[in-house]
């Protein structure tokens, strides 16, 4: 019999909202698996060559010293808010907010936007410690800074706009003949302070890939100054590894920073060329490129492995600290020729 309270008609309607409320959870959960394979995929590098002389062509400017590394800043900043899915780390919905990959990518990007961005204020575009720093390049600066978390008022989207719109202006008084203020210079000892906050990131990466599996090490802190003092005491031999939760972080943001890496120091081969030519260390140069470049090789695993050393399985972290040590040994080697060479 069928129960009074519940007439077959209005059942019927029952089964009907819970059948189509079923698919419609089923379609929506389809679609963000689309999206995040979408969203999930790592830009491809870019010629810097052809985005210098385009965007001179687009004003009918030259391609003068430091256009194409300003140019080439303002390309990676580009592509780092405007790729698949648009910039993801600040997203509080679906799919981005279940993604880690490609927001710890971003991350890797975005640190080495910021030292450049810091260089290019500080000395490519000061012909001495005392000279005016250039407006556009003092307003740019603090906003590739701001917190790249931000999804409320200001959005970290609207603030990095603004520092590319102010580094846009700069690059286009910098291609202008009539406009003397906007300069860089391409100098031995510009090019070595950037080249110095590069070793110190890829050290630090290198460091949290190695980390990937747990080692022993001596504490070298303090090494090879007997003065030398530190803040508070630290054994002598320390346990270092990486927690299984960061494995794929820390690899992430390994891939963003090399992939940026690469562009810039392409175009720094471009404006520096001088340079590295009377040190002859041009060479010296692309073989740190092609290091970086190997960073950039295609995965072929649905996820990060994380094997012992010598064991069964690969291990990612591992490789990839192969690379970026190499590369920075040879940063490292550059640098030493350019200041005693």
């Amino acid at each position: 019999m069928t129960d009074n309270r519940y007439p077959v008609n209005k059942l019927s309607k029952i089964k009907s909202k819970l059948k189509l409320s079923k698919w419609l959870l089923i379609l929506f959960v389809l679609v963000n698996i689309i999206l995040m394979f979408y969203y999930d995929r790592e830009p491809a590098l870019f010629d810097v060559k052809k985005v210098a002389a385009k965007r001179a062509d687009l004003h009918g400017h030259q391609v003068v010293t430091g256009f194409t590394t300003t140019a080439t800043l303002l390309e990676v900043s580009n592509t780092l808010l405007n790729k698949p899915g648009g910039y993801l780390t600040n997203d509080k919905m679906p799919p981005s907010v279940f993604m880690d990959n490609i927001p710890n990518w971003e991350y890797g990007v975005l640190v080495q936007i910021r030292d450049l961005a810091r260089t290019l204020r500080n000395d490519f575009s000061r012909s001495q410690s005392q000279s005016l720093e250039d407006d556009d390049l003092k307003n740019s600066d603090p906003k590739f800074h701001f917190d790249n978390d931000s999804w409320w008022l200001p959005r970290t989207e609207s603030q990095y706009q603004e520092a590319m719109d102010d580094l846009h202006h700069y690059l286009t008084r910098l291609g202008d003949d009539n406009q003397a203020d906007a300069q860089f210079y391409a100098r031995t000892d510009n090019l070595v302070t950037w080249l110095n906050l590069v070793e110190k990131r890829l050290g630090n990466l290198s460091q949290k890939l190695s980390a990937s599996v747990e080692k022993d090490r001596l504490n070298t802190d303090l090494s090879g100054d007997t003065a030398a003092t530190q803040s508070t005491y630290k054994p002598s031999e320390l346990k270092v590894q990486t927690s299984w939760f960061k494995i794929d972080d820390n690899f992430y943001e390994a891939r963003g920073s090399t992939w940026a890496l690469i562009h810039f120091m392409k175009a720094i081969e471009i404006d520096f060329k001088g340079v590295l030519e009377k040190k002859n260390a041009i060479i010296s140069l692309r073989q740190i490129i092609r290091e970086l470049e190997s960073t950039q090789e295609s995965i072929w695993t649905p996820m990060i492995l994380n094997g012992s050393g010598f064991g069964f399985f690969a291990n990612h972290s591992l490789v990839m600290a192969s690379y970026i040590s190499r590369a920075n040994a040879g940063i490292i080697d550059l640098r030493q020729l350019l200041e005693n060479g």
